[in-house]
Protein backbone atom coordinates (compact mmCIF):
# COMPACT_ATOMS: atom_id res chain seq x y z
CA UNK A 1 0.00 0.00 0.00
CA UNK A 2 2.47 2.34 0.79
CA UNK A 3 3.81 1.62 -2.74
CA UNK A 4 0.88 3.00 -4.41
CA UNK A 5 2.20 6.64 -4.67
CA UNK A 6 5.17 4.91 -6.87
CA UNK A 7 3.30 2.86 -9.12
CA UNK A 8 0.54 5.43 -9.70
CA UNK A 9 3.64 8.01 -10.66
CA UNK A 10 5.30 5.28 -12.97
CA UNK A 11 1.78 4.07 -14.78
CA UNK A 12 1.78 8.15 -15.28
CA UNK A 13 4.96 8.79 -16.54
CA UNK A 14 4.87 5.58 -18.59
CA UNK A 15 1.67 6.83 -20.32
CA UNK A 16 2.90 10.23 -20.66
CA UNK A 17 6.00 9.03 -22.35
CA UNK A 18 3.76 6.69 -24.76
CA UNK A 19 1.21 9.48 -25.83
CA UNK A 20 4.86 12.16 -26.16
CA UNK A 21 6.32 9.33 -28.42
CA UNK A 22 3.19 8.41 -30.48
CA UNK A 23 2.71 12.66 -30.84
CA UNK A 24 6.10 12.87 -32.25
CA UNK A 25 6.72 9.93 -33.77
CA UNK A 26 3.71 9.51 -36.51
CA UNK A 27 5.02 6.90 -39.09
CA UNK A 28 6.03 10.20 -41.92
CA UNK A 29 9.52 11.92 -41.84
CA UNK A 30 7.39 15.51 -41.31
CA UNK A 31 9.71 18.41 -41.87
CA UNK A 32 6.71 20.89 -40.44
CA UNK A 33 8.21 23.33 -38.28
CA UNK A 34 6.38 24.66 -35.11
CA UNK A 35 6.23 28.09 -33.92
CA UNK A 36 7.61 27.40 -30.20
CA UNK A 37 6.25 29.51 -27.33
CA UNK A 38 9.94 31.28 -27.15
CA UNK A 39 9.47 32.73 -30.77
CA UNK A 40 12.01 29.79 -32.14
CA UNK A 41 11.10 26.98 -34.76
CA UNK A 42 11.72 23.27 -34.01
CA UNK A 43 10.94 20.27 -35.63
CA UNK A 44 7.79 19.19 -34.95
CA UNK A 45 9.30 15.64 -34.00
CA UNK A 46 11.89 16.91 -31.99
CA UNK A 47 11.48 17.57 -28.87
CA UNK A 48 14.55 17.35 -25.45
CA UNK A 49 13.87 16.67 -22.27
CA UNK A 50 16.58 18.57 -19.67
CA UNK A 51 16.56 17.15 -15.86
CA UNK A 52 18.06 19.07 -12.54
CA UNK A 53 18.65 17.08 -9.26
CA UNK A 54 16.21 18.16 -6.57
CA UNK A 55 18.67 17.06 -4.19
CA UNK A 56 21.89 18.67 -5.51
CA UNK A 57 19.70 22.14 -5.64
CA UNK A 58 18.05 21.78 -1.83
CA UNK A 59 22.04 21.71 -0.84
CA UNK A 60 23.39 24.51 -3.03
CA UNK A 61 20.60 26.68 -3.61
CA UNK A 62 20.95 29.66 -1.37
CA UNK A 63 17.32 30.83 -0.91
CA UNK A 64 16.20 27.26 0.10
CA UNK A 65 19.03 26.83 2.60
CA UNK A 66 18.05 30.40 4.36
CA UNK A 67 14.64 29.13 4.78
CA UNK A 68 15.30 25.84 5.69
CA UNK A 69 17.59 28.17 8.62
CA UNK A 70 14.62 30.20 9.19
CA UNK A 71 12.11 27.65 9.38
CA UNK A 72 14.44 26.14 12.43
CA UNK A 73 14.14 29.18 14.31
CA UNK A 74 10.78 29.25 14.13
CA UNK A 75 10.40 25.24 15.26
CA UNK A 76 13.09 26.50 18.34
CA UNK A 77 10.93 29.33 18.91
CA UNK A 78 7.88 27.08 19.08
CA UNK A 79 9.77 24.42 21.25
CA UNK A 80 10.93 27.11 23.64
CA UNK A 81 7.25 28.45 24.18
CA UNK A 82 6.02 24.99 24.68
CA UNK A 83 8.81 24.22 27.04
CA UNK A 84 8.33 27.37 28.99
CA UNK A 85 4.13 26.53 29.55
CA UNK A 86 5.09 23.21 30.48
CA UNK A 87 7.08 24.28 33.09
CA UNK A 88 4.62 26.69 34.29
CA UNK A 89 2.15 23.86 34.42
CA UNK A 90 4.99 21.67 36.32
CA UNK A 91 5.10 24.40 38.62
CA UNK A 92 1.62 24.76 39.43
CA UNK A 93 0.63 21.28 39.68
CA UNK A 94 3.90 20.63 42.42
CA UNK A 95 2.26 23.46 44.32
CA UNK A 96 -1.05 21.83 44.27
CA UNK A 97 0.63 18.29 45.11
CA UNK A 98 2.43 20.21 48.05
CA UNK A 99 -1.30 21.51 49.60
CA UNK A 100 -2.45 17.79 48.76
CA UNK A 101 -4.25 16.30 51.93
CA UNK A 102 -4.71 20.09 53.39
CA UNK A 103 -7.31 20.91 50.37
CA UNK A 104 -11.13 20.71 50.71
CA UNK A 105 -13.37 19.05 48.29
CA UNK A 106 -14.15 22.23 47.22
CA UNK A 107 -10.19 23.51 46.60
CA UNK A 108 -9.90 20.02 44.74
CA UNK A 109 -12.63 20.51 42.39
CA UNK A 110 -11.48 23.55 41.58
CA UNK A 111 -7.78 22.29 41.01
CA UNK A 112 -9.26 19.81 38.95
CA UNK A 113 -11.14 21.73 36.51
CA UNK A 114 -8.10 24.65 36.37
CA UNK A 115 -5.40 21.18 35.35
CA UNK A 116 -8.26 20.50 32.53
CA UNK A 117 -8.28 24.09 31.34
CA UNK A 118 -4.28 24.01 31.55
CA UNK A 119 -4.38 20.61 29.40
CA UNK A 120 -6.75 21.92 26.87
CA UNK A 121 -4.62 25.43 26.69
CA UNK A 122 -1.71 23.65 26.28
CA UNK A 123 -2.96 21.32 23.20
CA UNK A 124 -4.66 24.23 21.43
CA UNK A 125 -1.24 26.77 21.56
CA UNK A 126 0.59 23.31 20.61
CA UNK A 127 -1.43 22.55 17.66
CA UNK A 128 -1.67 26.43 16.80
CA UNK A 129 1.72 26.85 16.65
CA UNK A 130 2.10 23.67 14.81
CA UNK A 131 -0.52 24.76 12.13
CA UNK A 132 1.94 28.32 11.61
CA UNK A 133 4.85 26.33 11.53
CA UNK A 134 3.25 24.41 8.39
CA UNK A 135 1.49 27.03 6.59
CA UNK A 136 5.46 28.78 7.12
CA UNK A 137 6.67 25.62 5.08
CA UNK A 138 4.32 25.39 2.59
CA UNK A 139 4.62 29.22 1.49
CA UNK A 140 8.18 28.55 1.46
CA UNK A 141 7.60 25.51 -0.89
CA UNK A 142 5.06 27.32 -3.09
CA UNK A 143 7.94 30.39 -3.05
CA UNK A 144 10.82 28.17 -3.99
CA UNK A 145 8.63 25.97 -6.68
CA UNK A 146 7.60 29.82 -7.91
CA UNK A 147 11.10 31.34 -7.87
CA UNK A 148 12.39 27.80 -9.59
CA UNK A 149 9.14 27.94 -12.55
CA UNK A 150 10.14 31.46 -13.41
CA UNK A 151 13.63 31.06 -13.91
CA UNK A 152 13.58 28.06 -15.97
CA UNK A 153 11.10 29.84 -17.92
CA UNK A 154 13.65 32.54 -19.36
CA UNK A 155 16.25 30.44 -18.96
CA UNK A 156 14.20 27.77 -21.70
CA UNK A 157 13.90 30.96 -24.10
CA UNK A 158 17.09 30.54 -25.33
CA UNK A 159 17.49 26.34 -24.91
CA UNK A 160 14.32 25.35 -26.15
CA UNK A 161 14.21 22.18 -24.29
CA UNK A 162 10.34 20.54 -24.74
CA UNK A 163 10.24 19.67 -20.87
CA UNK A 164 12.39 20.55 -17.57
CA UNK A 165 11.90 17.62 -15.00
CA UNK A 166 13.36 17.46 -11.53
CA UNK A 167 15.73 14.00 -10.99
CA UNK A 168 14.41 12.03 -8.21
CA UNK A 169 15.80 8.59 -7.91
CA UNK A 170 12.47 6.95 -7.41
CA UNK A 171 10.81 8.04 -10.19
CA UNK A 172 13.43 7.97 -13.06
CA UNK A 173 15.56 5.07 -13.50
CA UNK A 174 17.77 6.32 -16.46
CA UNK A 175 18.94 9.91 -16.77
CA UNK A 176 21.57 10.89 -19.85
CA UNK A 177 24.03 13.48 -17.79
CA UNK A 178 24.30 15.81 -20.99
CA UNK A 179 20.72 16.75 -20.37
CA UNK A 180 21.55 17.68 -16.94
CA UNK A 181 21.47 21.26 -16.17
CA UNK A 182 21.50 21.21 -12.26
CA UNK A 183 24.93 23.23 -12.19
CA UNK A 184 23.23 25.92 -14.54
CA UNK A 185 20.29 26.20 -12.39
CA UNK A 186 21.68 26.93 -9.40
CA UNK A 187 24.31 29.40 -10.53
CA UNK A 188 21.37 31.12 -12.42
CA UNK A 189 18.92 30.77 -9.20
CA UNK A 190 21.57 31.81 -6.53
CA UNK A 191 22.20 34.89 -8.76
CA UNK A 192 19.07 35.81 -8.66
CA UNK A 193 18.55 35.96 -5.53
CA UNK A 194 21.77 37.56 -4.32
CA UNK A 195 20.41 40.63 -6.62
CA UNK A 196 17.59 40.34 -4.07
Amino acid sequence: MKQLPLVLSLIATLTSGFLLYKQFSNGSKQTNSVQAETGKTTEANEFTIAYFDIDSLQNKYEFFKDALAELKVKEESMNKELSSLERSYQKKISEWQQKGASMSQSEADAVQREYAQMQQNYQQRRLTLEQQLENLKMDYKKNIKNKIEGYLKEFNKSKGYSYIMSYEPELMFYKDTVYNITDQLIEGLNAEYKKK
